[in-house]
């Protein structure tokens, strides 16, 4: 199969960058997030095969609450849970391809996963994915606030605003709005929730007086009147004020929209790149959007997507990475690769070069693979399938703790990031193995956290509080500033 560069061990470790962080962020603690999915197949389609892998599980509470509690054992600060609202039916024009290989398909709401395994920890956060486009936000922004509340103010909601047609068309609508009216609709969406959870509840609205038998004082209540383009939404919200009011807002558009949509409205933002060089550019520009929008460029935390093979040895390591590659599902790969690049790769024979398939996204896609591979031989649509395989669209670390843990620090000084949002192969046994090789290492360089600083998901990550701080959009809606 096509190999990552990281299935060198030590190839990263001695690759340089021009791309070189602050001055000030040197020796920075890394941040760490799980990247799982409400399904069997997430990143690495076929792995569900691999007989220590539990993604079968995922329909039941016992996986999720042993990985929740893996997690905090690993002082993982946060959980981040992707959704699609669709199958993947961009390969062959149909979802018969998403089915037959398990990719990302079936799958289950992620919300309902989120208190079973509050439950059963203190301190690790979710990160929640949920899109604008099909739902109305005024029942959604009780959902968020009752997360909120139930997990002590843990929960983060990942905005996305879509990409694959077969959920809108599942929800009555032919396509997906055009792309830049997307971001269109979801600013005018995360308006309603901010005036719902910040705006319309006063921080004492509350009263809980069992004397005059008031609960909560009405004049503190506040219809928010929100009238716009496309909602339109009267009165306040059904939730009294949740620990951090608004979840922590987590964000991935990579497009120059999408950017200008973080820089407005992300705390947390998610980007994948298989190179430092893109990686590091991407992080360039997500600070230049935030300083474009007033803030500065540190007022969110950038979590690059990593899927790390490791064990106590580099040799270990290897012996992994060769074991996982016998179950790579070509057909998955590339249902997975149809829908993230809208190109139906089934049109292709596996052993054509890509040089022969017509598509500026497939070759720039392919270029990038080439610089980091650093290869320039003949790539066949297999090829790209594999490629995949492990790991998904993102880079791998293969290596033992410490060649793993030093391989993070050197990534993460060379590009600005602030953490990973790490992906699975096999689960949990890649979380099982960051906690007991990786993180130890990273915690002997400095680089790592010994204990979980207490309070709400924005508190840890930011240390400046609960709520949205001055200056970010959403806060500008708030109540308690104003009166």
């Amino acid at each position: 199969m096509a190999e990552h560069p990281a299935a060198r061990p030590e190839q990263d470790a001695t690759t340089s960058t021009s791309a070189a962080a602050p001055a000030s962020r040197a020796g920075h603690e890394l941040l760490f997030n799980a990247f799982d999915m409400n399904c069997v197949a997430h990143q690495s389609p076929g792995l569900w095969r691999h007989p220590e892998d539990r993604a079968r599980d995922y329909n039941t509470l016992g996986y999720w609450t042993h990985l929740a509690q893996t997690l905090e054992k690993g002082l993982f600060d946060g959980l981040f849970i992707a959704d699609v609202l669709g199958p993947y039916s961009v390969y062959g024009g149909t979802a018969e391809a998403a089915i037959r290989s398990g990719a990302q398909t079936p799958v289950n709401d992620p919300f309902l996963l989120v208190s079973a395994m509050a439950a059963v920890t203190g301190h690790l956060g979710f990160g929640v994915t949920a899109g604008t486009a099909y739902e109305h936000p005024y029942p959604f922004a009780r959902r968020l606030a009752t997360l909120d509340h139930l997990t002590g103010g843990r929960v983060g909601w990942n905005v996305v605003t879509g990409y694959l047609p077969s959920a809108a068309q599942n929800m009555g609508q032919d396509d997906q709005m055009e792309h830049d009216e997307r971001y269109e609709h979801a600013d005018e969406y995360l308006d309603v929730v901010y005036k719902l959870l910040e705006g319309s509840w006063e921080d004492d609205a509350v009263r809980y007086d069992k004397e005059t038998g008031v609960f909560a004082d009405p004049a503190k209540v506040h219809d928010i009147r929100h009238e716009g383009r496309y909602f339109k939404v009267p009165g306040a919200a059904v939730t009294e004020p949740s620990p951090q009011r608004t979840p922590v807002i987590y964000q991935a558009g990579a497009s120059t929209r999408g950017r200008a949509f973080a820089g407005k409205h992300a705390e947390a933002v998610f980007i994948n790149s298989p190179t430092k060089e893109l990686t590091a550019a991407t992080v360039k520009k997500i600070r230049q959007a935030l300083v474009d929008a007033g803030r500065d460029p540190y007022d969110v935390k950038i979590f690059a997507m990593q899927t790390i093979v490791t064990g106590a040895t580099d040799e270990d390591a290897r012996a992994k990475y060769d074991d996982l590659a016998q179950y790579v599902d070509p057909l998955g790969g590339l249902v997975l690769m149809s829908g993230w690049m809208g190109i139906d790769l089934s049109q292709y024979d596996l052993d054509e070069p890509i040089g022969d398939v017509k598509s500026n996204a497939i070759q720039s896609a392919v270029e990038t693979f080439q610089k980091a591979s650093g290869t320039d031989e003949e790539w066949t649509v297999r090829k790209l399938a594999e490629w995949v395989g492990i790991g998904g669209f993102g880079p791998v670390i293969v290596g033992g703790g410490e060649s793993a843990a030093r391989q993070l620090v050197e990534w993460a000084d060379e590009t600005d990031v602030d953490g990973y949002n790490l992906a699975y192969h096999i689960t949990p046994g890649t979380f099982e193995d960051v906690v007991e090789f990786v993180v130890p290492e990273l915690q002997k360089l400095g680089r790592y956290k010994t204990a979980y600083t207490d309070g709400t998901l924005r508190h840890k990550l930011f240390g400046r509080g609960d709520h949205l701080p001055e200056g970010h959009h959403g806060a500008s809606f708030a109540l308690r500033r104003r009166g």
